[in-house]
C-alpha cells in the first residue's frame, strides 16, 4: 500500500519513450537501461512511501480522506518505520545511481540529487511544493521532461571516454525533448485525478493542490487537455519529423482517452475515480510502448 504500485507505470513509460529513442539513433544499452529503471522506481517508491508519511505527520491524511489506503495515517506501520523505509529506499536509489554517475557525469548528479530532493520536498520540509500548488510542475517536469531525456542522456553519453561536467554536444536529442513533452502531459493528468478527487479533504487540511484552486469543473478541463495534447506530439513528429506512419500507432488509444475523459465529466464516485486513475495510469504505459515502436524505427 504505501509503496503504491499502481503508479508505477507512470515513470516505466516515460523509460520506455527515451530507450525507444535511443534504439533508433543506435545508443541503446540494456544494462544502463536496467539500472535506470531500478533508480527510476526506487526514487518514484521513495517518494510514494516519504509522501504517505508527511501526509500523515502534517495532518492532511485524516479518517476522512477518501481513497487508497495511507498506512501511516492509518496506523498499519508506525510513523518511525514508515521513514526509515523512505530514507532506505532513497539510500539504495543513489547506491544504484553511482554507477550512472560515473557515465554521466555532473548532469546526472545534479538530476539524481533534484529528483530525491523534489520527492521529498513534494510534501515535506518547510515549503511542500505539493501542498502550494505545485504538484503539476513537479510531475511535468520530473516524470516527463527529465525522465524521457534523462533516460536518452545516460545512453549516449556512455559512448564517450570522460566524465563529463555538463552535456556533452549531441547527447541531448531534440526527439527527445519533443517526445518527453507526451509523458509529461500524461504523467500529469495521473496527479490530476487524483487531486480532483481528494479536493474536499485537501482543502479542509489546507492542502493547496491546483485542483484546490481550480474547482472540480476546471480541474477537470485541465485534465482532458492534458490527455488530448498528449496525441499531438506523435502528430507533430509524422508532420515535421521522418517518421514513418508508425509514429501514430499511439492514436490507436485516443478512444481509450476520449472515454475516461467523458468519464471524468460524470459525477464519478469515489471508486470510479480510483478506477480513472488506474485507467489513466494504463493509458499512459500503452501509450508509451506503442509510441515507443514508432520512435524505435523497428518497424
Amino acid at each position: 500500500m504505501a509503496i503504491r504500485i499502481h503508479t508505477l507505470p507512470a515513470i516505466i513509460a516515460p523509460i520506455i519513450v527515451g530507450t525507444c529513442i535511443a534504439i533508433n539513433d543506435g545508443v541503446y544499452n540494456p544494462v544502463i537501461v536496467s539500472i535506470i529503471l531500478i533508480c527510476a522506481l526506487l526514487i518514484q517508491i521513495g517518494t510514494n512511501i516519504s509522501n504517505d508519511y508527511f501526509d500523515a505527520l502534517n495532518s492532511v491524511d485524516t479518517p476522512a480522506r477518501e481513497g487508497f489506503v495511507r498506512v501511516t495515517s492509518a496506523g498499519l506501520i508506525s510513523e518511525k518505520n514508515v521513514k526509515k523505509a523512505w530514507i532506505f529506499t532513497f539510500f539504495l536509489a543513489i547506491l544504484f545511481g553511482s554507477y550512472l554517475l560515473y557515465l554521466g557525469g555532473i548532469p546526472i548528479l545534479l538530476i539524481g540529487l533534484f529528483s530525491i530532493a523534489a520527492g521529498i520536498l513534494y510534501t515535506g520540509g518547510p515549503y511542500p511544493f505539493g501542498y502550494h500548488g505545485l504538484g503539476d510542475l513537479f510531475v511535468f517536469i520530473f516524470f516527463g521532461i527529465i525522465a524521457v531525456t534523462g533516460t536518452y542522456y545516460v545512453q549516449s553519453v556512455s559512448t564517450l571516454s570522460y566524465f563529463p561536467l555538463w552535456f556533452p554536444p549531441g547527447t541531448i536529442s531534440q526527439i527527445a525533448l519533443i517526445s518527453s513533452l507526451s509523458m509529461a502531459t500524461l504523467t500529469t493528468a495521473i496527479i490530476v485525478v487524483n487531486n480532483t478527487r481528494d479536493i474536499d479533504t485537501d482543502s479542509a487540511a489546507r492542502k493547496f493542490t491546483l485542483s484546490v484552486f481550480l474547482g472540480q469543473f476546471w480541474s477537470k478541463v485541465e485534465y482532458s487537455l492534458l490527455i488530448l495534447l498528449s496525441y499531438c506530439t506523435p502528430i507533430f513528429l509524422y508532420l515535421y519529423f521522418s517518421f514513418s506512419n508508425i509514429i501514430l500507432l499511439p492514436l490507436i488509444t485516443l478512444p481509450y482517452g476520449l472515454f475516461l475523459i467523458r468519464s471524468i465529466f460524470h459525477n464519478p464516485s469515489i471508486d470510479s475515480f480510483n478506477r480513472i486513475l488506474k485507467n489513466t495510469t494504463s493509458l499512459t504505459l500503452l501509450f508509451s510502448i506503442l509510441f515507443g515502436i514508432g520512435l524505435s524505427g523497428l518497424i
